[in-house]
């Protein structure tokens, strides 16, 4: 297992995060955080951890930077910014693909909250590039016009007690393409803190990338 602190380019900032690639990874997952979290976050690196034993290599990154981060504590207001969360997503699969240890990696986008909007639209801007999505207690509608352009399998993971975000999903799902699957945790709520609901949730994201990523494994996808 190859780890190390990332240091991603941005634009004008530098985004850190935390980069593990087993040998042999079936691929890469990049998380994206939700609204008020960070690379830090006890559920997402549960997720990753569970994703690594599954034979994937992940990137828990932070998209905002740390001056954004206080600022955000303040204002709220950085973490709903959708398109600068997005445009970050896209520079950070650009970077797994100049990558000499990643850059034949499949790429898969797990997306928590807000975090899954900006993966979406991130999917929606490499087609190319990115293989599967995932989002856990996502706002897919969020993307709005771009949800139809994705052309990467989607799942979103809701929690069947968290009756607000489920009816936005169903709602968002109609906009996608075909290929995507809703998965209901019965009785879960927004952040999955019931007993197996955040195991639930690893285990068919693990699922989800094994089957999708494995297209990505003899070249890009055509179109």
């Amino acid at each position: 297992m190859a780890s190390e602190t990332a240091k991603v380019p941005s634009h004008h900032a530098t985004l850190h995060g935390d980069l593990s690639v087993p040998a042999g990874a079936r691929g890469v997952v990049l998380f994206a955080h939700g609204s008020g979290s960070s690379r830090h976050s006890p559920r997402n690196r549960a997720v990753a951890a569970g994703l690594r034993a599954a034979g994937f290599g992940t990137l828990l990154l932070d998209l905002l930077t740390e001056d954004e981060e206080r600022e955000d504590e303040v204002t709220a207001w950085l973490r709903f910014d959708i398109p600068l969360l997005a445009r970050r997503l896209v520079d950070a699969v650009d970077w797994l693909g100049r990558r000499p240890d990643t850059a034949a990696s499949p790429v898969g986008l797990f997306g928590a909250s807000t975090g899954a909007a900006a993966a979406l639209i991130a999917a929606a801007e490499r087609p190319r590039s990115v293989y599967a999505v995932v989002s856990r207690g996502g706002r897919p509608d969020l993307a709005g016009d771009a949800l139809p352009l994705v052309a990467a399998p989607v799942l979103l993971v809701v929690g069947g007690g968290d009756e607000t975000v489920l009816g936005l999903n169903r709602e968002a799902a109609r906009r996608l393409a075909p290929s995507h699957r809703i998965h209901v945790v019965p009785g879960a709520t927004h952040l999955f803190p019931e007993p197996g609901a955040l195991e639930e949730v690893t285990e068919v994201a693990a699922a989800w990338f094994r089957d999708h990523l494995n297209a990505g494994s003899d070249g890009d996808r055509s179109g």
